[in-house]
């Protein structure tokens, strides 16, 4: 799911909807997958009743095999009906109730392996397992233990009833536990699983804020810095010089729109910064500020839309706190480094919202940005790349 899709989902539908979509697509798929699998998986199993049932033919007890056959087939057929019609059904909280529809298979497949073990003996054991695996795989944890718990208790007392059965029910017992606890494990990784990917996926969406954040006020901050300037220019023009004060005017027009077409394609995730095209805007402002700027001639920046960033919110706090009367721009291929003969650095410069995005952008980059104050007074603003 890309940026724009995010936002669009966190305006409709919010952002919980959001990271339960994404995290309940994956989900169903593997939760089907699991269904047919686990069907396929359990009829293939009970392949293994085949041979004693031929056996009972070979020995002429053609009366147990009319009616072993149809016992086996209405219970493969239930086991596999069970995995097939509830593989979508979620089953990972422990609390949950389960589907009352699949009461009635479980007591089928009980019926039905009371009666293989009737007709075919001790090798029909086996298929008591069966009953407790659909339970675990289709019902929570709480209800799949009680069934799984009542088939352990068969298989142990079982022998009690039937002595030809002693020994067998005690080996069979401990399978369905074993599948229970391991499924449990299972159950819990995945929900561990889809907390990771929540968690991820609301990281995502705050940093995709963030982003916004940081763009829209890198950009509304230094427009709205430079329309303020050129607008008390062209109020004082006015009186004194008609034309140029028209010229501002006009040139407060063009900022207004580009501060509003940068916001819009902020928001679309389109928004491009060059350190030359920064270099520009940053020559004009300080001119309409009065400032004297030493700014150097760029072609193609190693690290251009970075340092566009870190020139644009420097130059902004130039012109808006510091009171200069000279701004210097030095650009290398690993570092840029802006420099005011202004007032110094005060509380609100130093902590203010753009800096701390603009340290926020550069060591994203894996950069490191300083502030400090030269020798002649003003401020250092310096961002440098490792190369």
């Amino acid at each position: 799911m890309d940026v724009r899709s995010r936002l669009a989902s966190l305006r409709d539908g919010g952002a919980l909807g959001l990271i339960d979509s994404m995290v309940s697509d994956g989900a169903t798929v593997n939760s089907r997958r699991r269904g047919w699998f686990g069907a396929l998986m359990s009829t293939a199993w009970m392949s293994y009743m085949i041979a004693p049932i031929l056996q009972a033919w070979s020995d002429g007890e053609r009366l147990r095999v009319a009616l072993a056959v149809p016992a086996l087939l209405i219970y493969a057929a239930l086991v596999l009906s069970a995995f097939v019609i509830f593989r979508r059904r979620k089953v990972d909280a422990w609390v949950d109730r389960a589907d009352p529809r699949l009461w009635p298979f479980l007591a089928g497949m009980a019926a039905g392996t009371a009666a293989l073990i009737a007709l075919l003996g001790p090798v029909a054991l086996p298929t008591t397992i069966f009953v407790a695996v659909t339970a675990i795989f289709h019902m929570p944890g709480r209800e799949s233990g009680y069934v799984t718990l009542a088939v352990v208790l068969v298989l142990l007392f079982l022998p009690v009833i039937v002595p030809s059965l002693s020994g067998l029910g005690f080996y069979f017992a401990f399978i369905p536990v074993v599948i229970w606890v391991a499924r449990q494990l299972g159950l819990r990784g995945e929900r561990l699983g889809e907390l990771a990917r929540k968690q991820r996926a609301e990281l995502d969406i705050v940093e995709e804020r963030n982003r916004v954040a940081r763009d829209v006020h890198d950009i509304l901050g230094h427009s709205l810095t430079v329309i303020t300037v050129k607008t008390e220019l062209a109020q004082r023009l006015i009186d004194v010089d008609l034309v140029r004060a028209k010229t501002e005017l006009a040139d407060i027009e063009r900022l207004a729109r580009e501060a509003l077409a940068g916001v819009r394609d902020t928001v679309g995730g389109l928004r491009e910064v060059t350190l030359r095209g920064e270099l520009a805007n940053a020559r004009t402002a300080l001119a309409a500020a009065n400032i004297a700027a030493d700014l150097p001639e760029v072609e193609n920046a190693p690290h251009s839309e970075l340092f566009g960033w870190v020139l644009r919110e420097a130059i902004t706090n130039v012109i808006r706190h510091s009171a200069a009367e000279h701004c210097t721009v030095t650009v290398t291929p690993t570092s840029i480094e802006v420099v005011d003969d202004g007032r110094g650095v005060d509380g609100a410069v130093g902590s203010g919202s753009g800096l701390a995005g603009l340290r926020a952008r550069v060591k994203a980059a894996g950069g490191t940005l300083t502030l400090s104050a030269p020798e002649g007074g003003g401020v250092r603003v310096r961002a440098t790349i490792p190369e």
